[in-house]
């Protein structure tokens, strides 16, 4: 019997409040209203982002439901719809790409305008939710919301792939993957025989990684208090790591001394963590070293940065989903994983049925995994 049109009842991970777990309850998700489309979720990772939800770090509206990362099924569209249609292989897009906006027309843009990052409201461009508990609203997360078996988003942010991809593996395309690697290949631009260093050597650290190695740097630093992570980061392309905690003088200067003094050409902070950027940018070259701002800081927190650091000619940026234009970029990017460009099976370190979403969670905040990937 189709249930296009209809109401669907369906299991959800809840998050009722900051510092609690995942609920795993029944949940009522409307029909998709015109440019939407509801999808049947197959396979969606554990992120940091949205631990940074749970830890409080990040503000947000609750009751919500959490996941970003994911592959699904389209099970129904909502009228206008023409890009995907019913039993298209899809991933959600965090950030959407709507074509008209001025960052989507403009070649150096992809965070459209009709994004919810940062802003965190929830809603769909409505002002309302898809979305109900016992006839409570529960609010999307980043206009995904992938904790769930089913979900809504507009047609903005889905972009159709090759039917043939595993859901389990290219479920990191729509997030962790992409943020590393686009990184250092789109927003750094990261040049072959360069010296690079990596803060953080989590999924999205080693995609960075990975990125690097690709644009043909020759040095790439991975930096990490957590040594259990070196032996992986050197598999993706490391050719060296660092344990801050070993030395007792600050990280910086120990990557300029590493470099005979130079600094390195790129560094990446993926963290999230105010004095680790500040690191990170002071361990660049003084004259035109770039640093790459990837991870998430904490809502409100604030980084001072002395004009000196600055003014001799480094460079500070910020990306989200490693510049990638969402819709264009997401199936190339599938594309290539298909065509073994690049691969995903050393970024994997468990897979687990979606009711155990909360052990997932807990192998990410232990440091005992790089991507948890629920299976639906």
């Amino acid at each position: 019997m189709s249930t296009a049109g209809k109401v669907i009842k369906c299991k959800a991970a809840v998050i009722w409040e900051p510092k609690t777990p995942f609920s795993i309850v029944e949940i009522e998700v409307a029909p998709p209203k015109a440019h939407e489309v509801r999808i049947k979720i197959l396979a969606s990772g554990v992120c940091r982002s949205d631990d940074h939800i749970l830890s409080g770090e990040l503000k947000v509206n609750f009751p919500i439901i959490l996941g970003h990362e994911a592959v699904g099924v389209v099970e129904s569209v909502g009228e206008g719809v023409t890009s995907v249609e019913p039993g298209d292989k899809v991933i959600p897009l965090f950030v959407p790409q709507c074509g008209e906006c001025s960052p989507c027309i403009h070649p150096k843009g992809n965070l459209c305008k009709l994004n919810d990052f940062g802003t965190f409201f929830g809603l769909m461009s409505d002002g309302t939710s898809r979305f109900s508990c016992k006839g409570e609203l529960v609010h999307n997360f980043v206009s995904t919301s992938t904790f769930t078996e089913y979900t809504v988003v507009h047609e903005s942010s889905v972009a159709k792939i090759d039917a043939a991809a595993p859901p389990e593996k290219v479920c990191l395309i729509g997030c962790g993957f992409s943020t590393g690697y686009g990184a250092a290949i789109n927003s750094a631009k990261v040049e072959p025989g360069s010296t690079c260093a990596v803060f953080g050597l989590g999924g999205v650290g080693l995609s960075a990684v990975m990125g690097c190695k690709a644009a043909g740097a020759s040095r790439i630093i991975g930096v990490d208090i957590n040594k259990d992570k070196f032996p992986k980061a050197k598999e993706v392309g490391a050719t060296e790591c660092v344990n801050p905690l070993d030395f007792e003088k600050p990280i910086n200067e120990v990557l300029i001394d590493m470099t005979e003094g130079d600094g390195v050409d790129y560094s990446f902070e993926v963290i999230g963590r105010t004095d680790t950027m500040i690191a990170a940018l002071t361990s660049c070259n003084m004259n035109y070293g770039t640093s790459v701002m990837v991870g998430a800081a904490p809502t409100k927190s604030e980084m001072t940065v002395p004009p000196g650091l600055i003014i001799t000619g480094r460079t500070l940026k910020g990306t989200v989903f490693g510049g990638w234009k969402s819709k264009d970029s997401v199936p190339r990017l599938v594309s290539d994983f298909m065509q073994k460009k690049f691969t995903l099976d050393p970024l994997i370190t468990h897979t687990m049925p979606f009711d155990k979403i909360n052990e997932g969670f807990e192998l990410l905040q232990t440091g005992k995994s790089i991507r948890s990937v629920l299976i639906f």
